[in-house]
């Protein structure tokens, strides 16, 4: 069954993970996604190890490329200029990465091109966005993070802020951000025919994620400190370290499942104290104690008999195998362009009539040039001038 977004056809000038993980998803739903890609200047990505057994393709290509069709043309030559004029008459979305007023200078900005398309999509997805004082500096997650205010109160006193295994700022600010502008605007453009632009910056996106503290913050003023609140360390909601060395999570905040969890760790004197009690350290420190009597498994294998809001510190092997993940398939087999299978991470978006569409992983190189400029009817003679003058470097 073809997927939600069958009827779009979206242009991807995107590289590394923000742009790329969202027309990945995009792509899962059943939009057309086709990537521009330099033929020079390969992506990042597609060094980044493991590969694939039997093929020249990185885990996360494939994974990031899954479903796309992707071609090469050197933008810097003004051929290509106009073919991405011509495909853009027929293309829904366009989404590019490139530092503010890049895409001008070649000609594709989103005023450029939405005269030959008024109803197009346009999406810019940088780390600062299009206008501030910020616009033109490079970041990577960690910078957008810093400078959200959230890392302000998170991690520990005596340590600072942590660091992160995975990039926030990346994907859940910028390419589910991109993802949600996207698909807003196909939804106005419904009523009023008429695309627009839309500016994401991942350190917006990681302002907003400010939503219980920042929210305080304005009303009151009261800066939050590591520690010392209910989720960031300063209450028993947290971490615990077992005696085998691995870890358990605690995270009953409502008084049912904290006084689940004081009985099940046989710490009833505990419960009227609540959550985050006075002199906690103490307390903390006794209940630090209790956790390392036991394995991590044991601790999990008692809790299981209750409800408290706990669960175990899990290695990518023990989640890959989980009953959980496979259940909700999200673990799924996907094909190779030449051949065979990889197994990679599925969409985490469950449709009742349109299920993700997996159609081939991530693809070598810019496999569908030829393809595309077929489709737009240059002859075979003209393609192979265009590979001969430069025009896919």
């Amino acid at each position: 069954m073809p997927g939600a977004l069958k009827d779009l056809k979206v242009l991807d000038f995107t590289t590394l993970l923000p742009g790329p993980y969202a027309t990945m998803c995009l792509a899962d739903m059943g939009a057309d996604v086709l990537r521009i890609v330099s033929g020079s200047r390969p992506d990042l990505v597609d060094f980044f190890p493991p590969f694939v057994p039997g093929t020249k393709l990185s885990a996360a290509s494939t994974q990031l490329g899954r479903g796309k069709r992707c071609m090469a043309l050197n933008l810097k030559d003004p051929r290509a200029i106009t073919i991405i004029h011509q495909l853009i008459a027929d293309y829904d979305i366009v989404i590019e990465q490139f530092r503010p007023g890049v895409m001008a200078k070649f000609g594709l900005a989103y005023e450029d091109l939405k005269k030959i398309n008024p109803a197009v999509i346009y999406c810019s997805l940088t780390g600062y966005g299009q206008t501030g004082p910020l616009r033109d500096r490079a970041g990577h997650d960690i910078n957008y993070i810093a400078r959200s205010g959230v890392m302000s109160y998170t991690g520990k006193k005596e340590s600072g802020p942590c660091l992160l295994g995975i990039q926030i700022a990346d994907v859940a600010s910028g390419s589910n951000n991109a993802v949600i502008g996207i698909l807003a605007a196909v939804v106005n453009r419904h009523g009023s025919g008429r695309g627009q632009h839309i500016d994401i910056s991942m350190t917006d996106g990681m302002i907003a994620f400010n939503a219980m503290f920042g929210a305080a913050f304005l009303v009151d003023g009261r800066e939050p400190v590591r520690d010392e609140d209910y989720i960031n360390g300063g209450s028993l909601y947290d971490y615990y370290k077992t005696k085998d060395g691995k870890y358990v999570s605690f995270g009953g905040l409502e008084p049912q499942f904290f006084t689940n969890f004081c009985n099940t760790v046989n710490r009833p004197d505990l419960i009227s104290g609540g959550v985050l009690p006075k002199g906690i350290e103490p307390i903390k420190k006794e209940i630090r104690a209790i956790f390392l009597t036991k394995t991590r498994d044991e601790w999990v294998d008692i809790f299981n008999r209750t409800d408290a809001c706990f669960e175990p510190v899990m290695t990518l092997a023990e989640v890959f195998s989980d009953a959980l993940t496979l259940e909700r398939e999200m673990v799924v087999e996907v094909a190779l362009p030449g051949g065979g299978s990889v197994m990679q991470i599925g969409s985490p978006i469950k449709f009742s009539e349109t299920p993700p569409e997996y159609r081939h992983a991530g693809v070598s190189g810019a496999v569908h040039t030829r393809e595309v400029l077929v489709g737009l009817g240059y002859t075979d003679q003209e393609i192979e001038e265009f590979e001969k003058t430069g025009l896919f470097k």
